[in-house]
């Protein structure tokens, strides 16, 4: 953005700068509201838009359809169906300082032509960060919900509006009118978002930058299940399109959504004047941080609507209203270090520490630098001045370096490759930002966390051993390997000292001896799935000992594996640019001379002829990444040379695995130090008993099964497992390929999908029946 007052512009100037501040706007709107994603802080955006707002006014021809001012939100995604508000849901403008919310009051009582002495009334309310959404009720019912989109048009997400318990699904009370579009904002609590993304974070799932993108990542889930466990909530503030009117004032239309079973929020009050709107800004500014939610601003709206109708539009935002922003809370400080923290599931984190810096009220000594991309793409450097910022308040981050303060000797930051905590290789899978430790079960960063997957009800299923034992016994330096738990049961020493404790005497220890001798025998999936390998989980773990049958074979294919891990170069090319296996196959087997045979050829003939049998798309891709000889053969050297053994090829083939899971085992076992604490198990094992193979000849083999409901006659685990072993295969959700639906007393969603699709509903008499017993 230029610094040249746009008074100063040329016309020509400037409609090449409003030009660029258009498009690098509508990217950043698609980024915000489209992809959840944002890249610039609020208030950056917030700085680009006003300089387009200043060129619009100074320039009024150059304005378009397109520009800044006529744009509302985002593009509505193709994922969901489109839906026409009837009413636009449009945007506000901004004030940033106590001079325009002045200058805001000075130009309503200019065009509703006050008199000097009467008081202008308005209505002030938290600017919650969320995703606002409209309800559309008829007769009382809620019909439809959708996002605001571009304005005129939103997503229908209103499968996933019914699973927020704010929302009513029939409006209380009296008054309603017939039709009514209520409007408001989706957000998630601090302390619920935080507690999502921590257990998130535990059992290596996605976590979200901020509640904002987690409330409208929430709300766009393809399947209302997964919205329905997302902790997300609703205030209402306005209206959009209705029958008849309901109210003769801002805050008596809120009072009414209260009325009718809406949440208000509680911090709205009517003031009167700018100094009344100052007042309360500076509360909720003092207050914010413990507000229990992110707001970014006040919204202030005029309290009389009479009013809102005279005062109407200018472009696509209303006269009536302002929302007053708070101000990004900056400074600037020193990077000292970048410190890897090592996470419970293995994710390396960089975090920088600082120079002691205060900003606002807080002293902040550490601030999130994210991964390796952010670090890389801010260019960030040990020794450099960043500019620092509390995003919402709370957590520190770093938004850039300030370049001329930057020590001749700071060099660009190398992310290691290797564990800071135990020195495994720390591997980043294709498609992932973050890189995670391959240590496992010998990080101590991630040992409590994988031994409390060891012992749990799906891998071993230690009985009196806990969560509360686990960690206590680590912290004494019992534990640092699943062996220690069998090791345990037979150390005296160790024994008689629990035997001596509070809260264990003989029959606990007993207790706990025997429940450890009762694994010493185990089935093969549930010992490849205790292991934690990331991307093995249960049902993969099922799957591998069926397909390997004994523990011999399993562990005698994955240390194979492990001597063919293809390389990133390989990795990147098969997968990063989507070559297929085919074309690999062909390129691996060209022999190629260092000197081009055919100097003369077009590069499309040099690849026909380099690699025949290829076709004309997959060489058109090959282009752009070998424009010319010598790339043409490294190409080759990679397709032959780097790619995975036959081995893990294999593995990756078994259906249902693939090759994501299959080079985790590869990983995993292609570390010394794990091969090393898996042997010790094993020593600690009496029996690992070979897998059962599924029957083939039963009436349900090969066939699609879904329970559902309050199953009575056996348990969720017991039938999953009694459909795989005859050759039935169990899924979660019904689709048109699912055979048998077996529902329980209470089956919901899923028995309507199943009589959607046709499929055969039993109940457990009739499924018992069929599989014989």
């Amino acid at each position: 953005m230029t610094d040249m007052p746009v008074e100063q512009l040329s016309e020509s100037d400037a409609r090449a700068e409003l030009d660029r501040l258009t498009a690098e706007l509508a990217r950043h709107d698609t980024l915000y509201h489209g992809q959840d994603a944002p890249e610039i802080t609020d208030a950056d955006y917030d700085a680009l838009k006003r300089r387009a707002l200043e060129i619009e006014d100074a320039f009024p021809d150059l304005t378009s359809a397109s520009s800044p001012s006529q744009v509302v939100g985002g593009p509505v995604s193709s994922q969901f169906a489109e839906v026409r508000h009837g009413v636009p849901m449009l945007s506000l403008d901004n004030a940033f300082s106590q001079d325009e919310v002045a200058d805001f009051e000075a130009r309503i009582r200019r065009f509703l032509k006050l008199p000097a002495d009467e008081h202008v009334a308005f209505v002030a309310e938290p600017k919650i960060d969320g995703l606002s959404a409209s309800l559309r009720y008829e007769k009382g019912v809620f019909v439809q919900g959708a996002t605001r989109g571009d304005g005129r048009k939103g997503e229908d997400v209103t499968a996933n509006l019914r699973t927020i318990s704010d929302i009513p699904a029939k409006l209380s009370g009296s008054g309603w009118p017939d039709v009514i579009e209520i409007r408001g904002e989706v957000y998630a609590p601090n302390a619920e978002f935080d507690a999502f993304n921590a257990a998130a974070e535990a059992e290596g799932g996605r976590t979200y930058a901020n509640p904002r993108n987690f409330a409208a990542g929430s709300l766009r889930q393809k399947d209302p299940a997964i919205t329905a466990t997302r902790p997300l909530r609703f205030f209402a503030y306005a209206w959009g399109e209705t029958s008849e009117p309901f109210a003769e004032t801002q805050a008596g239309a809120l009072e009414a959504l209260e009325r009718w079973g809406f949440k208000v929020n509680p911090r709205s009050k009517r003031v009167e004047d700018a100094a009344g709107l100052i007042a309360l800004y500076d509360g909720l500014q003092t207050d914010r941080a413990g507000l229990g939610y992110d707001i970014d601003g006040v919204v202030y709206k005029v309290d009389r609507l009479d009013w809102q109708q005279r005062l109407g539009f200018v472009a696509r935002t209303p006269r009536w209203a302002i929302a007053h922003k708070f101000p990004a809370q900056q400074a600037q400080t020193v990077l000292e270090g970048i410190d890897i923290q090592v996470g419970r599931t293995g994710s390396l984190t960089p975090v920088a520490r600082l120079h002691p810096v205060t900003v606002g009220g807080v002293v902040v000594r550490n601030a999130t630098l994210h991964n390796e991309d952010e670090i890389a793409r801010r260019d960030v450097r040990i020794g450099d001045t960043v500019i620092l910022q509390r995003a919402g308040d709370v957590i520190p981050q770093i938004l850039g370096v300030v370049a001329d303060k930057r020590p001749a000797d700071a060099a660009p930051y190398v992310f290691p490759t290797h564990c800071p905590v135990c020195g495994s290789e720390a591997e980043r899978p294709e498609g992932e930002v973050r890189r995670r430790c391959t240590g496992g079960l010998v990080c101590d960063a991630q040992l409590v966390e994988r031994l409390k997957h060891f012992v749990g009800r799906r891998a071993f299923d230690i009985e009196g051993l806990g969560e509360k034992q686990l960690v206590a016994f680590h912290e004494r330096g019992w534990l640092k390997e699943p062996a220690d738990i069998f090791r345990l049961a037979r150390d005296e020493d160790r024994l008689a000292q629990l035997r001596a404790e509070d809260g264990y005497g003989e029959t606990s220890v007993r207790n706990l001896v025997a429940g450890i001798d009762a694994r010493r025998t185990i089935a093969l999936d549930r010992l490849i799935f205790a292991l934690g390998i990331r991307d093995i989980g249960e049902q993969t773990s099922i799957l591998l000992a069926r397909r390997f049958g004994s523990w011999t074979a399993f562990r005698a294919a994955c240390e194979a594996a492990s001597q063919g891990i293809p390389t990133a170069a390989w990795t990147q090319l098969a997968e990063g640019h989507g070559v297929s296996a085919r074309t690999l196959a062909v390129m691996a087997e060209a022999q190629l001379s260092s000197a081009d045979p055919w100097p003369e050829a077009p590069l499309d003939q040099k690849l026909s002829l380099a690699f025949p049998g290829v076709a004309s798309p997959a060489r058109r891709a090959l282009a752009v990444l070998a424009p010319d000889w010598p790339a043409i053969i490294e190409l080759a050297r990679i397709a032959r040379e780097d790619g995975p053994s036959m081995t893990l090829g294999e593995i990756a083939g078994i259906s249902g695995v693939g090759p994501v899971a299959a080079r985790a085992l590869a990983q995993f076992f292609h570390e010394p130090h794990n091969r090393a604490v898996v042997d010790a198990l094993i020593e600690q094992l009496e029996t690992i008993e070979d897998a059962e193979r599924p029957k083939t000849d039963t009436a349900v083999a090969g066939k699609t099964v879904v329970f559902t409901g309050a199953l009575e006659r056996f348990t969720r685990d017991e039938a999953k497992a009694r459909a795989e072993s005859l050759g039935a295969k169990v899924s979660g959700s019904v689709s048109k390929k699912t055979d048998y639906l077996v529902a329980g007393p209470g089956a919901g969603s899923k028995l309507a999908e199943a009589q959607k699709h046709g499929v055969a509903v039993l109940t457990e008499d009739e499924w018992l029946a069929l599989i014989g017993g």
